[in-house]
């Protein structure tokens, strides 16, 4: 299934539902069910206006074997912004909550404050690479991160990503592909910076249970989800088992297209037995 086939949905019954691949861990990826609602909210929104942020609340883990229904409400129309709420539900009831704004577009100035790293190898240079069919991915290794300028925050993680068909002109389609795609990286920036982040590949497989708590979106100027943008994201502080992840996307030829922030879950089962990892 590509991301075309997942992002339509079928009006019913006054809502849309939505259906996604099936995943191998047995859940939902969380970037579907936050594409899939952005869509559903843009669905009845006047012609002219653009989403420019979107916050997400994932509530319970989805079933990949069921589809999904998101029932929406149109919160305001303004004149320049227009606000949606959706919830997504399936059997075992709400398993996400979203709310997005759109703007018309205005006359303003543009001010680019953050920038591309200096140095970032480009995705043809770099060993691709994809845990799934619906999106490319070209991922920095450690070594070449540790050689860039540096982010605040810690447990950076970087990669190259483009969704894997044309996703056509509608600049909601474009969104909604970038919101796919930028739920890959949050876990592995909280998870670098982490005291188990020396252990061992199969001790880490073995005592970490890690799950995404919310998705915050601001998208700041145009792009196209179907071309190379590289995501560059650390994490800003970890308490209470949960980690914050601050991503900036950037496109090819520099320009600051997006930012996303999300909150990890991240639990070491050895923790709750009462014992300390090491790192």
């Amino acid at each position: 299934m590509d991301l075309n086939a997942i992002l339509d949905l079928e009006p019913v019954d006054g809502a849309r539902v939505g259906r996604g691949p099936t995943y191998p861990w047995g859940g939902l990826y969380g970037g579907q069910i936050v594409a899939q609602a952005l869509v559903a909210a843009a669905a009845g929104v006047e012609p002219g206006f653009e989403v420019h942020s979107l916050r997400a609340y994932f509530i319970r883990r989805g079933d990949h074997h069921e589809s999904v229904r998101y029932e929406v409400d149109p919160i305001r129309d303004g004149r320049s912004f227009a606000t949606r709420r959706v919830v997504a539900h399936q059997d075992v009831g709400a398993i996400l909550n979203l709310e997005a704004s759109f703007q018309r577009p205005e006359r303003s100035a543009d001010v680019e404050t953050v920038e591309l790293p200096p140095g970032v190898p480009g995705p043809d240079e770099l060993e691709p690479g994809s845990w799934s069919p619906v999106f490319e991915r070209a991922m920095l290794p450690p070594e070449r991160i540790a050689a860039l300028s540096g982010r605040d925050g810690a447990g950076r993680a970087m990669g190259w990503f483009r969704v894997g068909v044309p996703l056509g002109d509608d600049p909601t389609r474009h969104a909604a592909g970038l919101a796919y795609v930028s739920d890959d990286l949050p876990t592995d920036a909280v998870v670098r910076a982490h005291p188990v982040r020396d252990e061992p590949q199969h001790v880490l497989e073995a005592s970490l249970f890690s799950a995404s708590l919310d998705h915050t979106m601001w998208f700041h100027r145009p792009f196209r989800a179907d071309e190379w943008h590289l995501h560059d994201v650390t994490c800003h502080t970890f308490v209470d088992g949960r980690g914050l992840a601050l991503g900036h996307v950037f496109s090819e030829s520099g320009t600051h297209v997006a930012t996303f922030a999300q909150e990890v879950l991240l639990r070491d089962s050895r923790d709750r037995a009462g014992q300390t990892p090491s790192g």
